[in-house]
């Protein structure tokens, strides 16, 4: 079996396994585990300047190769043009995105660091499989530099259409450097349109017929098997007393102004308001840890989201009920598993998001005999094949609470049509199924 090599912005921890380990890592766990592997990548650290070797560590028939970016890089590349302006670009949201020459030009100076890095690592063999935004460029570095493997990219977030993306300065570049690659995957149908027809429009068809979507999933029946263990230990065994009988609404997802929160606090405080009798009979916990706290928009968004708890809490709140538990900081993924399957709806609103791995958790995580119901937003793209949830525009506060309404209030037989027929999907489309089907376009 030819080896795999994995390129993404950061390498996993080796010591962060199971539950506690980052999401790629648990997407890519099954084809690991079934060749031998190259992981290449940022190491997390920041030095004076970028290594131009890798440290390498070995761990069966893993290895890792880990590079330190240069602070100034680390600005660039990083925080600059990969954050502030892909990262709010491929959302549909231009006008956050700010653009600098700079910042481009570090993103390019990296990607070109890493191809140098990666090059005398590889084999003739080799399938590269690489990672998400950060690394666009990467592709065409390699092929500069001789590069004969098979190179594949896979974008983990969304690709706006054509007319958005090119309103990008240097998006043309970067479609250009797109098309280095043999295979091209996105996670919806609909975002393989648009990054074809981008590609296309820049003259580029042969590259356009090579982009194809590859759905990325979870382990359904490993998530399941944990949220049915740690439902009975002792903190979720606590959590579920504080609720006093109250039904659960649980919302799990990283601060960012993709997510939607305050159209979700909105939607949740005119639920409170439109359906009274909800009141004191349902409990909403928002687990939210802080990300780039660094960045202002990250900091107006956690003071707006805490201006929204006060308030819902302050008009509706009794002496003895909570109506929105808020949490900042990180909860560690197995007691969330527990939390989802006491969860009467679970709340995913992002206004435009890849996949949101966050929904096939919470159907995976249900209790088969009794499940709650999934909200959803219509700009995840999870949107497109978990067709028994409720879906909701994320924009639309009073939708949402329409949705939360129908979700709380729904029957126990269709409670559970809807999430059998989500339940086998997840069980079906999983991490080891995506995965499977990516490296068996890429070998061609």
């Amino acid at each position: 079996m030819r080896r795999l090599v994995i390129v993404s912005n950061r390498v996993p921890n080796p010591r962060e396994r199971g539950p506690t380990a980052g999401g790629l890592a648990v997407a890519l766990r099954d084809a690991i585990a079934r060749r031998e592997t190259l992981w290449f990548g940022w190491s997390g650290a920041t030095a004076e300047a970028t290594a131009t070797e890798p440290a390498i560590s070995r761990h069966g028939q893993l290895t890792l190769a880990t590079l330190d970016l240069g602070r100034e890089d680390y600005r660039r590349y990083y925080q600059g043009f990969a954050n502030a302006t892909l990262w709010p670009t491929l959302h549909y949201r231009l006008g956050l995105a700010t653009f600098d020459r700079q910042d481009f030009t570090g993103y390019c100076s990296v990607n070109a660091a890493f191809a140098v890095a990666l090059a005398p690592l590889l084999r003739a063999d080799d399938l590269v499989w690489v990672h998400d935004f950060h690394l666009f460029a990467l592709g065409a570095e390699l092929r500069a530099g001789g590069a004969k493997q098979r190179l594949g990219f896979f974008l983990h977030v969304p690709f706006p259409p054509r007319a958005l993306f090119c309103a990008l300065p240097r998006g043309a570049e970067l479609l250009r450097d797109l098309a280095a690659y043999d295979v091209i995957g996105v996670q919806t149908t609909e975002d393989a349109e648009n990054l074809a027809a981008a590609l296309a429009a820049e003259g580029l068809p042969d590259a356009a017929a090579r982009v194809a979507a590859f759905p990325i999933g979870i382990d359904g029946e490993g998530f399941a098997s944990l949220a049915q263990r740690e439902a009975t230990k002792k903190e979720a065994v606590r959590f579920r007393e504080s609720l006093a009988g109250r039904g659960l609404v649980i919302g799990v997802d990283r601060l960012d102004y993709t997510k939607g929160l305050p159209q979700r606090f909105c939607g949740y405080g005119q639920l409170l308001k439109r359906f009274p009798e909800h009141r004191s009979k349902v409990t909403y916990l928002q687990v939210t840890p802080v990300s780039r706290g660094d960045v202002a928009q990250y900091r107006a968004l956690r003071r707006e989201l805490d201006e929204w708890v006060g308030r819902i809490n302050g008009h509706y709140a009794e002496p003895d009920w909570v109506p929105l538990r808020y949490m900042t900081r990180a909860v560690k993924r197995p007691v969330l598993a527990g939390f989802m399957r006491g969860a009467r709806a679970g709340l995913v609103t992002p206004l435009r998001d890849g996949m949101n791995l966050v929904a096939k958790e919470y159907v995976a995580a249900q209790d088969p005999a009794d499940p709650g119901v999934l909200v959803l937003s219509t700009g995840a793209g999870a949107a497109r094949e978990l067709d028994g949830a409720v879906l909701v525009n994320p924009l639309d506060p009073d939708e949402i609470a329409e949705g939360l309404d129908q979700a709380l209030t729904m029957p126990k037989d269709e409670r559970l049509d809807r999430w059998g027929r989500m339940n086998a999907l997840v069980r079906d489309g999983n991490a080891r199924a995506w995965s499977k089907g990516y490296l068996a376009a890429l070998e061609g």
